[in-house]
């Protein structure tokens, strides 16, 4: 038989777990996200030191980064061109503002299909289906390039 003092320990217990819980329903405020946030599309052209310029596809992903007021993204980049055929990290930033029209830079490094780690730069403008922005970089043994990438946003 359970007594009186530990009936009222159970139930002590019981309601300060329970008022821990809330009421048991996920909350009504979803969190902001960014327009940049998610997948995006596109075509990435390059043009190496001393060669033509040539197309490819291109897919980036920008994830918001916590606590920067949804204007700094890690971005996963796949660029599948000919020359620079590669799956890498980078950051990326907009500003003036984290609403579109605004500007967009990232940065960041991959290896080369050539045995080297490369750094690329790519800086435009982001609307809120559309990038235009240029897109440079340095090779192994220095080779420069410079392009443009176009992406829009895939739908969800």
């Amino acid at each position: 038989m359970i007594t009186r003092r530990a009936q009222w320990l159970t139930v002590a217990v019981g309601a300060a777990w329970l008022a821990g819980c809330g009421d048991g329903r996920a909350p009504t405020t979803p969190t902001p996200v960014s327009f940049l946030e998610g997948t995006w599309n596109g075509t990435v052209t390059i043009r190496p030191d001393g060669q033509p310029a040539t197309s490819g596809s291109t897919t980036w992903r920008f994830d918001v980064v916590p606590q920067t007021n949804r204007q700094t993204f890690d971005a996963t980049l796949q660029i599948m061109h000919e020359w620079l055929p590669i799956t890498t990290m980078a950051i990326a930033a907009i500003a003036p503002s984290a609403t579109p029209p605004t500007q967009i830079n990232t940065q960041g490094d991959y290896t080369s299909p050539r045995g080297c780690r490369g750094t690329f730069g790519s800086f435009g403008t982001a609307q809120a289906t559309r990038v235009e922005a240029s897109f440079h970089g340095v090779d192994c043994d220095g080779i420069t390039f410079d392009g443009q990438v176009v992406l829009t946003k895939a739908p969800r």
